[in-house]
């Protein structure tokens, strides 16, 4: 690409030693450099006289050519600075549903304003689909929920969240004047399942298998907002985790003894390689040291 350009430099100025001031190198580097191309493609680019210098029909072949091919090269150049400096270029994020640890649209929302001209895709889908799409590449960061199974070799923890879990129920409950519940006492009541895969779900499984309580599932759905309306019809009691609970205009319960699940921030490495991903990294803060890096 260094020849095409001094060859463009050359055929363009008529002359070897204004093209080389022009290059800022000497003429005789020049010319050098003009042979080795010569040689390379096996023909002469240029007649070359004692006042000036032409391009042979070769030479005007491979000008036109030379032009595309540097401009292209500026061109990437251009495009590929633009994304380090995050002016350009698109950024995959992935979360679970569940996931409010973050407040996420806030969050884009503070990046966007950054980093308008970058587009930002968001997934929503559960933590084992986030992970194979994060070592995939189709994502490039993913807010996933951690249940009782380590993650699977690969993607490294960015961020640690922890959210305590609580017990939902109807205003007028026959539970709503208590302030706390042990997973005992929820056994008469019928039950509103969480299933959206890995994550809340099995962490809600795993509480009630160690607390030796067999749960009366009424009701099995993947949507949390539907959940909701469901127990606020009284047509269950539900675990769910306590910033939801906090929006909601159910009653909520604490757990006793206390219960919680595990959030991480994930992607493919420590740092990564796309520059937008760093930069919404830099917009979340790190909590009480427990968001070192993790690799699993």
């Amino acid at each position: 690409m260094r020849r095409l350009q001094q060859f463009l430099a050359v055929a363009h100025r008529g002359h070897f030693t204004r093209a080389a001031e022009e290059l800022h190198m000497s003429q005789s580097a020049l010319s050098s450099s003009i042979r080795a191309l010569e040689r390379e493609l096996g023909v002469a680019l240029f007649e070359r006289t004692t006042r000036t210098v032409l391009l042979t029909a070769a030479g005007r072949a491979l000008h036109a050519h030379a032009r595309q091919l540097v401009g292209d090269m500026a061109a990437a150049h251009a495009a590929v600075a633009e994304i380090a400096q995050v002016r350009a270029g698109t950024l995959a994020v992935g979360t679970v549903q569940t996931f409010v640890a973050v407040d996420l649209p806030a969050l884009l929302a503070r990046f966007h304003a950054d980093h308008p001209a970058v587009e930002v895709h968001l997934r929503e889908a559960t933590s084992t689909e986030l992970v194979d799409g994060l070592t995939g590449g189709d994502l490039d960061l993913a807010f996933v929920a951690l249940d009782t199974d380590p993650l699977p070799p690969g993607p490294t923890v960015l961020r640690d969240y922890e959210e305590e879990l609580v017990v939902v129920v109807a205003r007028d409950h026959p539970l709503t004047g208590s302030a706390c519940v042990a997973l005992t006492d929820l056994a008469p009541f019928p039950f509103i399942d969480f299933e959206a895969g890995p994550g809340l779900q099995t962490t809600v499984a795993a509480l009630f298998a160690r607390a030796d309580v067999q749960r009366r599932i009424t009701f099995r759905i993947g949507d949390m907002t539907r959940l909701i309306e469901l127990v606020r019809h009284g047509l269950g009691v539900a675990v769910v985790p306590e910033p939801i609970a906090r929006t909601s205009d159910l009653t909520s319960l604490r757990i006793t003894p206390r219960a919680s699940r595990r959030l991480a921030l994930v992607a493919r490495s420590d740092a990564p390689t796309n520059p937008a991903a760093r930069a919404l990294l830099g917009l979340l803060p790190v909590r009480d040291g427990r968001d070192a890096p993790d690799r699993r």
